[in-house]
């Protein structure tokens, strides 16, 4: 099977993800690109470190003269702005190309990307394809699981110096409090 250090490795089509989960794209409207942008990252960080992926999100900078940036955000997460010229699909596909050709492969690539060509492009270099769609409905069952097991977990019990008593103590102790022998 898998060794210990085989890892599945998730890469994000951010902005594809973006205009595709309705719940973005009202925030992308009301708030702005940073703000959908944050609640993405902060949406895969959790399902990252809860489903154990070596997540990265892609965003293009297209327009934007600047060379590729690479932020770390959690141990799961890193959020990528590509270089200038770059699209995020071309990203992508060479990180795609760099984990799965490797002579000893220890990574299982998935990409999130709901862009038909790009699929198949990645699908073609070996990687698995997960549409917008799909990631969006794993990360809300995930989400629903994570509140039914907090619901379920037991309510902490109220512990005062009594509880620890036997029922003739207690009696005791309650008399001497109100002055009754």
């Amino acid at each position: 099977m898998a060794s210990s250090d085989y890892v599945a490795k998730l890469l994000v089509d951010g902005y594809n993800i973006m205009g595709a989960w309705p719940q973005l794209v009202r925030i992308k409207q009301q708030a702005g690109f940073e703000a959908a942008r944050r609640e993405l990252v902060e949406v895969l960080a959790n399902y990252s470190a809860r489903k154990g992926l070596d997540t990265a999100v892609i965003f293009d900078a297209y327009r934007v003269r600047s060379p590729t940036h690479q932020d770390v955000i959690t141990a799961n997460l890193s959020v990528c702005y590509t270089a200038y010229g770059q699209t995020a699909d071309s990203y992508i596909e060479r990180l795609c190309a760099e984990l799965l050709h490797r002579p000893a492969r220890s990574h299982r690539v998935i990409v999130a990307t709901s862009d038909r060509a790009h699929q198949l492009t990645v699908v073609g270099y070996g990687a698995e394809w997960m549409s917008a769609r799909q990631l969006e409905r794993d990360v809300q069952h995930l989400h629903h699981q994570t509140q039914q097991r907090l619901q379920r977990r037991p309510q902490p019990t109220r512990h005062s110096i009594l509880s620890g008593l036997d029922e003739e103590a207690r009696e005791k102790l309650t008399r001497l409090r109100f002055g009754q022998r």
